[in-house]
């Protein structure tokens, strides 16, 4: 059987799209100039950009380029690869309730990195392996859980909310027994955060932010039949189950990156792609759009976190569980009202 053949997109839409790229771009990089300019000590923007091009005194340059570009270079990578992550899960699913963050998958590679802080250990190889694991250990469960049944994307996510409960109860036992001093980095570290995080993750995230998006480019054409069901997906040549273990070990390594580097940041997995579908009015799952919004979610996230309640740093998963509990609620109400 032939493939499908490609529709054309109307020049109307392709001008929209654009203009939504051209604004979020905007947009990514006013979040990201305020950050480096905003602080304890505010930077006037002029002087922000000539300490990012190597001019200006000494102390500013420290500031900006030492201190705050960091934070914003990560923050922008980790919440274009939650959102990547959340965008391959819930086409798995195919529910937009298929985050990590509801299947589990984020509660076990918190889980894996929690044993390797109470191990004694914060390298960045030894936070990393850990994640990864927990979270890979935990995908695997999940989907052993409910093979016997069929893997759909419903029993996937009430499997899924069971696991969290009991990783969440399993962590919790985990601090309280630990000692006090590592009980308590590792509630902090566990609130999500970039508070504190360093320039030595820089290399990791991009990599993998990298590595991430190419293997996401070679899957996209299956993803994009897999959504339109599982047996049109196959009569078209996709092999499902080597598609969703592919796409599922892809997401979990994204996850876990990030949850090594900066804790468990919660909710921009499940409301960036969704976002970015809404916006972009796209059929299929528009991965580099929801990527995108996962950098302007976090950016924007972590920005309030800094200046809200300035001298004093809120976590930023903090603030993403509050902006992503308003988008969870009003995404359940306004499926109630379409059903009526």
């Amino acid at each position: 059987m032939s493939a499908p053949s490609v529709v054309a997109v109307p020049s109307k839409t392709r001008r929209r799209r654009r203009i939504i790229w051209i604004s979020s771009a905007l947009v990514l990089v006013a979040l990201a100039m305020a950050a480096l300019s905003l602080g304890d000590a505010a930077i006037p923007v002029p002087d922000v950009f000539a300490a990012l091009f190597g001019r200006g005194d000494s102390g500013t340059r420290l500031v900006v380029v030492g201190w705050r570009l960091p934070r914003v270079v990560l923050g922008a990578a980790i919440g274009a690869m939650l959102a990547l992550s959340g965008a391959l899960f819930q086409v798995i699913t195919r529910n937009p309730l298929g985050s990590p963050d509801i299947l589990g998958f984020s509660a076990g590679a918190y889980t894996g990195a929690l044993l390797v802080i109470i191990g004694g250990s914060v390298s960045t190889a030894a936070l990393t392996a850990g994640a990864v694991g927990g979270g890979v250990a935990a995908a695997a469960l999940v989907f052993v859980l409910v093979a016997w049944r069929g893997a759909s994307g419903t029993r996937l996510i009430i499997v899924g909310i069971a696991l969290t409960a009991m990783l969440g109860a399993v962590n919790t036992m985990i601090e309280l027994a630990a000692d006090d001093v590592v009980a308590h980095t590792a509630a902090i570290w566990g609130a999500g955060s970039l508070n504190g995080i360093d320039g030595r993750w820089i290399p990791v995230i991009l990599v993998t932010l990298a590595l991430g998006g190419f293997a996401i480019t070679a899957l996209a054409p299956g993803l994009t039949l897999y959504e339109l069901g599982e047996d049109r997906a196959t009569s078209l040549g996709v092999r499902p189950v080597r598609l969703r273990i592919s796409a599922m070990l892809i997401g979990v390594v994204l996850l876990a990156v990030t949850i090594a580097a900066a804790g468990p940041i919660a909710f921009v997995a499940l409301a960036a792609p969704q976002i970015a579908r809404r916006v972009w009015r796209s059929g299929p799952m528009p991965f580099a759009a929801s990527a995108m919004t996962g950098a302007v979610l976090l950016l924007f996230s972590d920005l309030l976190a800094a200046r809200l309640f300035a001298p004093t740093m809120l976590p930023t998963g903090l603030v993403t569980i509050g902006i992503g509990g308003l988008y969870l609620a009003w995404m359940l109400s306004g499926a109630n009202r379409r059903r009526r």
